[in-house]
């Protein structure tokens, strides 16, 4: 891959059925339910125009994304940063766009004044996984001294 390849850039709203494209593309790959694309483009559209969401692109048409999540901490002055997706389509992985874009949510989130960046992923998803703890990521659900916590999640 080539440094151009590689390139991560902040979306913008003209950005928005690209990202649609991709969120829809990702969770069809994982069998989740999905709106169509041009329906998510019209939320990234209104998503975008607020200051606590952030998406980042890479590569050519874009081949990948990292959406964010900006809220104000509890227990900091600071910000906490949810990394709400990442993704890159299949025939792109392998190549450092995950890893150029992790990066780049990382300076964006210190930049945006966050003390801390969450994530959840699945136990089977070892290249996540591998991804993550490779950029100083700690699962926080098995520490190796302390009591297992759990993310939970309700659909209303």
């Amino acid at each position: 891959m080539n440094s151009a390849d590689a390139a991560v850039r902040r979306a913008g709203r003209d950005d928005a059925d690209a990202i649609g494209r991709l969120l829809h593309a990702f969770n069809r790959e994982f069998d989740e339910p999905t709106p169509e694309p041009e329906i998510l483009a019209v939320r990234m559209r209104e998503l975008l125009a607020g200051d606590d969401f952030a998406v980042l692109l890479a590569g050519a048409d874009p081949a990948g994304l990292v959406v964010l999540r900006f809220r104000p901490a509890i227990w900091s002055a600071g910000m906490e940063c949810y990394l709400a997706e990442l993704y890159v389509v299949p025939q792109q992985r392998g190549r450092g766009l995950g890893r150029a874009l992790m990066h780049a949510a990382i300076d964006l989130a210190r930049d945006r004044g966050a003390d801390t960046i969450d994530l959840g992923t699945s136990d089977d998803d070892h290249a996540a996984r591998s991804l993550y703890e490779s950029l100083g990521f700690v699962n926080r659900e098995a520490p190796p001294d302390g009591p297992i916590t759990y993310f939970y999640e309700l659909e209303l």
